[in-house]
């Protein structure tokens, strides 16, 4: 390989289908960050050229194109996903040919590889501390609905332990397929109303979120009064949804674009340069776009496409990101991350509401799920002008 050439890495993001209003923001930030890297001349003078694939939100795809750009387009670097059952789809392919794939997500935990960074939030950084303030601020009878695949299953499974530890009830748990529409989701609407719950917690992703909040506010639900809360419903979602149909509801996450800081101002301005608008920058965007930073962070000191000594200058390594300093935990390969939670305003925009005073040490396997094991302050907000 001579000096002039470039680094390859591939990308598996869909930008059609059910999940592709998440996915092209994660595209989007990766984006973004290959740009910011090859303007500052790249890594070792050389520039990254990625190759992307669209899996078209169909999970099977995943895994064939994964085999793609490995085998076909000898690269061993992989960016990608948003569903479990997608990164479930890689995982096999990555670990028998040994690449590296970072996943940028939030997902249930309970998973290591070595083949694997996650970028994403755990359910001890976001599902305890949603627990402990839904419960403290508005009661302990949930309902919940989810999309009918792995992560909602799980995350339900882990959300339903850490409510009940702290003496909450879970007055319903019902599942719908991807091609549920705001119409399917009006008995879904009515059901929680009858049953008037203190909150509702929500595992429905993509299309279906933005279907099920607008069948909620159809029915005469009321985020103000009995919010829908989400570890995964995010800014580009809340946009498509409106703000009459979104105010009140509440997402635990990592990220929010209204965060007033130098680094995420720096970010938000880069962004809506490249991309003419920053309404479609989610924790899932940011997650990606700090994720391509530190792969080019370590490739420039390792020098080489070797999947262990990348994997190796990784472990430890930290990055202002735009959320704030997160740190790759050598322990098991997931991310120290900002723990928040935020309520969408009048105007359909995140006010950040609580946070932890540090970043939040990963626990995918949730050794340590006791829900009071989280000091929050409450904090005033400035909102960073977009």
């Amino acid at each position: 390989m001579n000096s002039q050439e470039s680094w390859k890495i591939g990308m598996l993001f869909s930008t059609t289908g059910v999940t592709a209003i998440i996915e092209q923001s994660q595209l989007n930030g990766t984006l973004l960050a290959i740009d910011e890297i090859n303007a500052r001349g790249g890594v070792r003078g050389r520039m990254i050229k990625p190759v992307s694939y669209n899996p078209g939100s169909i999970v099977s795809n995943y895994g064939e194109m994964a085999e793609k750009l490995i085998v076909d387009d000898k690269i061993t670097a992989l960016f990608g996903c948003y569903m479990s059952s997608s990164r479930k789809e890689v995982l096999p392919i990555v670990e028998r040919r040994n690449a590296l794939f970072f996943y940028p997500t939030l997902y249930e935990g309970f998973e290591y590889s070595p083949n694997v960074i996650y970028g994403g939030a755990t359910p001890n950084q976001n599902s305890v501390p949603l627990a402990n303030y839904l419960m403290n601020t508005f009661g302990k009878r949930i309902f919940f609905v989810g999309s009918d695949y792995i992560y909602p299953r799980e995350s339900n499974r882990v959300m339903r332990n850490v409510l009940r530890q702290g003496g909450g009830e879970i007055l319903g748990e019902r599942y719908l397929g991807f091609d549920t529409t705001e119409e399917g989701f009006a008995d879904i609407a009515r059901e929680i109303l009858d049953m008037k719950p203190d909150a509702i917690f929500s595992t429905v992703v993509g299309q279906m979120c933005i279907d099920f909040y607008r069948a909620y506010h159809a029915a005469g639900g009321d985020g103000r009064m009995c919010p829908i809360a989400s570890l995964t419903t995010n800014e580009a979602e809340i946009a498509a949804i409106g703000p009459e149909a979104a105010v009140g509801h509440i997402t635990a996450a990592p990220y929010f674009r209204t965060i007033s800081s130098p680094a995420n101002r720096k970010f938000l301005k880069a962004y809506k340069e490249k991309f003419g608008t920053v309404s479609d920058v989610t924790s899932c965007c940011e997650a990606a776009y700090s994720q391509m930073h530190m792969f080019a962070a370590v490739l420039e000191d390792v020098g080489e496409m070797d999947t262990e000594r990348l994997h190796d200058a990784l472990l430890g390594l930290t990055f202002d990101a735009p959320q704030g300093q997160i740190k790759i935990d050598p322990d098991n390969n997931h991310t120290y991350l900002q723990s928040r939670i935020a309520r969408v305003d009048v105007n359909g925009e995140f006010v950040i509401e609580n946070k932890l005073r540090r970043s939040v040490k990963p626990d995918p396997y949730l050794v340590y799920p006791e829900i009071h094991d989280r000091k929050f302050r409450t904090q005033k907000v400035i909102q960073t002008t977009l």
